[in-house]
């Protein structure tokens, strides 16, 4: 399959989990879905990394985020290497590994890379909105482990500026001033927001208005 693009519709499949056999868009029906692939089970940034999605579990839940890993090893392996998981972060893996043996979620998500090495995934993210859009795409290599606070920080961003006319700026965090959009001119941001300073006619900053939806 083709590289899939931002707004692109993710593919629906079917698989077997640790937590069941699902089907993706029924699964996250209503919510943002973070469906991330690593290599292979029992090695050691996989498990640094699925530790620490799990640690943070009630950060996934405040954004309306469920969370999804892929790999091509079997629901056995998954579920013994849970214990190492959990024994590791100090918190329980209560989110679906699937079980992607046959690769049908790995192509579909294009996440096989053979020039970086062998046939396993790499480590790929996708953000997927509640519409099943894909709203953020992001690929490491096997060598490199993923910043998950990035990947809550970016779907923070995504959340606040989908509820105004609004961007983030470089290193933004959550109740940092943000960007007013370009079609916003500078006299109706300030009638709208209060308080917004002017760098250039096309960079204007604004304090997060009050009674703006915090993220889902």
């Amino acid at each position: 399959m083709a590289t899939l693009r931002l707004g692109d519709t993710a593919p629906d499949f079917t698989a077997d989990t640790t937590e069941g056999r699902i089907r993706f868009h029924e699964w996250k029906q209503g919510s943002w879905a973070v469906l991330f692939s690593h290599p292979a089970d029992f090695t050691p940034v996989c498990t640094t990394e699925l530790g620490r999605v799990a640690q943070l579990e009630d950060e996934w839940a405040k954004r309306n985020a469920k969370v999804i890993a892929v790999s091509v090893d079997g629901l056995e392996d998954h579920h013994a290497w849970k214990g190492d998981i959990e024994r590791v972060s100090g918190a329980a893996v209560g989110y679906p590994i699937i079980a992607d043996h046959d690769r049908t979620v790995a192509e579909l998500y294009d996440m096989i890379h053979p020039g970086a090495g062998d046939t396993s995934p790499v480590r790929s993210v996708f953000l997927i909105d509640p519409a099943n859009a894909v709203r953020l795409s992001l690929t490491y290599p096997k060598s490199a482990g993923r910043n998950f606070d990035e990947i809550l920080r970016a779907l923070d961003s995504l959340q606040l500026t989908d509820a105004g006319p609004f961007s983030t700026p470089a290193d933004w965090q959550p109740g940092e001033r943000v960007i007013v959009a370009p079609a916003v001119s500078t006299a109706d941001a300030r009638a709208r927001f209060g308080d917004v300073e002017e760098v250039t006619p096309y960079l204007r900053y604004a304090t997060e208005p009050a009674g703006q939806p915090t993220p889902a």
